[in-house]
C-alpha cells in the first residue's frame, strides 16, 4: 500500500505535470471506484489544474474553471493494490465502464483514466482482486469524511511534542496500532510503521501505557526521521520508479530471514490474516521472539 512518502511523491509528480493544464477527458473503468455522484465525474473536463495536495494517503487535484473560485477537488485513495500511472501520451480509445467490484486475478485493472490538453494523462489503477480503489469529486477536500477525520500529519509543524505525547497517553494500546491509526497520525500504514518502531528499538507490541517520557520522544522522533528520509529517497523519481525505490530503503518491512542492516540478527515475521509485520528482536525486543500466530503475544 503507498503511505506518506510514496504519496508525497506522487502529489509532486502529478503536480510537476498537472499544473495549469486543462482536462479534456475524465473516464471511469470501475464504476465502484467511483464514491460520489454530485458533483460529476464529468464535470472535471474543461478545468485546469490549479494545485496538488496530500491528506495522509490521500491525493487531491484541484481543479478550477472559468471563475477561478470555482474549484472541484478529485481526491483519491489508492488503497493496496492501487496506482498511477502516466503517460506522456496517454490512449484516446473509449473507456468502458464495468462493474466488477471483485475478481479479475492479480493483474492490474483499469479504474479511472484522465486526459489532458496536451496529449498527456494518467490512469489510476488497481491490482488483486479487492477493489478498494476510492475516487470522490468533491467540492471540498473535507466533504470526504475519511479525510476530514484524519489526524496529525506527522511531518507538519502541528505534530509536536505535546500532541504526540496526547496521543500517545491518550489510551493503553500497542504502539504499532497508534501509529497506523489514520485517525491519530495520518499517513503511516503497515510498512513504515514497521520502519519507525525498529528505528527507535520498540517492539510493535508494546503497550504505549508502559513508555516513559524519554521512549515517546525518542518514538517521535524515530516517526520524523523515517518518513523524512523516505520522502527524500523519493523525491524527483517518476511514479514508476517509487515502489522499487521504498523496498530498496526498507530495513526490516519485507525483508523476513535476511539479517537486520544494524545487528546482523535475522529479520521475524508475525503473521495475521491479510498482512504481516516485520522486526529485529535484538533491536526491538531484547532477542526474544514475537510468537508468530494470528494472536501474537511475546513468548515469555
Amino acid at each position: 500500500m503507498p503511505e506518506l512518502p510514496e504519496v508525497e511523491a506522487l502529489v509532486r509528480f502529478l503536480g510537476e505535470r498537472t499544473g495549469g493544464r486543462r482536462v479534456v477527458a475524465a473516464d471511469v473503468a470501475q464504476i465502484a471506484a467511483l464514491k460520489t455522484f454530485d458533483p460529476p465525474l464529468g464535470a472535471l473536463v474543461d478545468r485546469t489544474v490549479v494545485g496538488t495536495a496530500r491528506h495522509g494517503k490521500w491525493l487531491d487535484l484541484a481543479m478550477a474553471g472559468d471563475d477561478p473560485d470555482d474549484v472541484l477537488h478529485l481526491v483519491f485513495h489508492l488503497s493496496r493494490g492501487g496506482w498511477v500511472r502516466w503517460s506522456d501520451t496517454a490512449p484516446t480509445t473509449p473507456v468502458r465502464p464495468r462493474l466488477g467490484g471483485s475478481g479479475g486475478g492479480r493483474a492490474a485493472t483499469l479504474a479511472l483514466r484522465v486526459r489532458f490538453d496536451d496529449g498527456s494523462g494518467f490512469d489510476l489503477t488497481e491490482a488483486g482482486t479487492r477493489k478498494r480503489l476510492a475516487v470522490h469529486v468533491v467540492r471540498s477536500p473535507d466533504d470526504v469524511e475519511q479525510v476530514r477525520t484524519l489526524g496529525v500529519d506527522p511531518l507538519s509543524a502541528a505534530f509536536t511534542p505535546e500532541v504526540w505525547a496526547a496521543l500517545v497517553r491518550g489510551r493503553n494500546q500497542q504502539v504499532k496500532g497508534l501509529l497506523r491509526d489514520q485517525h491519530a497520525v495520518a499517513g503511516i500504514g503497515n510498512a513504515y510503521s514497521d520502519e519507525i518502531l525498529h528505528a527507535a528499538r520498540t517492539s510493535p507490541f508494546r503497550l504505549t501505557g508502559s513508555m516513559s517520557d524519554d521512549d515517546v520522544d525518542a518514538l517521535r522522533d524515530a516517526v520524523v526521521a523515517t518518513l523524512r528520509s523516505a520522502v527524500e529517497a523519493s523525491a524527483g523519481r517518476p511514479a514508476a520508479e517509487l515502489k522499487d525505490a521504498k523496498r530498496r530503503h526498507l530495513r526490516v518491512h519485507g525483508r523476513t530471514g535476511q539479517p537486520c542492516e544494524v545487528c546482523g540478527d535475522t529479520v521475524r515475521e508475525v503473521s495475521f490474516a491479510d498482512s504481516s509485520l516485520q522486526y529485529c528482536p535484538t533491536c526491538q525486543t531484547g532477542g526474544k521472539p514475537l510468537a508468530d500466530r494470528r494472536l501474537s503475544r511475546l513468548v515469555r
